[in-house]
């Protein structure tokens, strides 16, 4: 298993305090008003076989309740790349997780983000985003660079606060669109579950999310 050094959280800032404050200064480009809870992070990785996998992406880390079982679990074979733009969150991040590859960019950027890396091939995304806020334009830049670049076998995970109202959209980019509630979150959330990645195309047709 990794061996991931992680930075008690007495000698940080509280996350949810900064989660917050984030959360009014920005609103839907955070996407919620606090960080996931240790029983949603546990169930977002959940049946990944982490001794098959070689590398997962996480999209919008936030402070890293999701980051932190994702070290976690992962195996010393296992690469993992953390995606965040926001700078206060990645000196939290790189504080908490000093030996992570903590990349501090947007998500949009995730093609050259992985062709820096010399990563052409991820097992799993993992996506804390608020994607459906995105601009159509934005949002099937970021899902077509995963559909692209996803094993067969591999997963895009997408958590939410609004169970079902997206599937439609990742219907166009995977075969299989599953979604699993969690209660033991404030608020309650879930996630989506996607799998069977289809050819990226940028002239993807129909409405947006809504």
């Amino acid at each position: 298993m990794t061996t991931q050094p992680i930075t008690p959280r007495s000698q940080r800032g509280p996350d949810w305090w900064l989660f917050l404050t984030k959360f009014f200064r920005h609103g839907t480009a955070i996407g919620a008003v606090a960080p996931s809870s240790s029983w949603l992070a546990r169930k977002f990785v959940q049946n990944i076989d982490f001794t098959r996998v070689r590398c997962v992406v996480e999209l919008g880390a936030g402070t890293g309740p999701i980051t932190a079982e994702l070290l976690r679990q992962a195996g010393q074979q296992c690469r993992a790349v953390i995606v965040e733009r926001d700078p206060d969150f990645c000196a939290c991040l790189r504080r908490r997780f000093p030996a992570a590859d903590i990349a501090e960019a947007d998500a949009c950027e995730l093609e050259r983000i992985l062709d820096e890396r010399k990563i052409e091939a991820v097992d799993h995304v993992l996506c804390g985003l608020a994607l459906p806020w995105f601009s159509r334009d934005n949002r099937h830049r970021i899902l077509d660079t995963v559909s692209c670049r996803l094993v067969p076998e591999g997963s895009f995970r997408q958590l939410t606060y609004m169970p079902w109202l997206h599937t439609r959209e990742y219907r166009r980019y995977f075969e299989k669109v599953g979604f699993h509630f969690v209660l033991r979150n404030l608020p309650p959330a879930g996630f989506y579950v996607c799998t069977g990645p289809l050819s990226a195309h940028s002239s993807r047709s129909g409405p947006p999310a809504r």
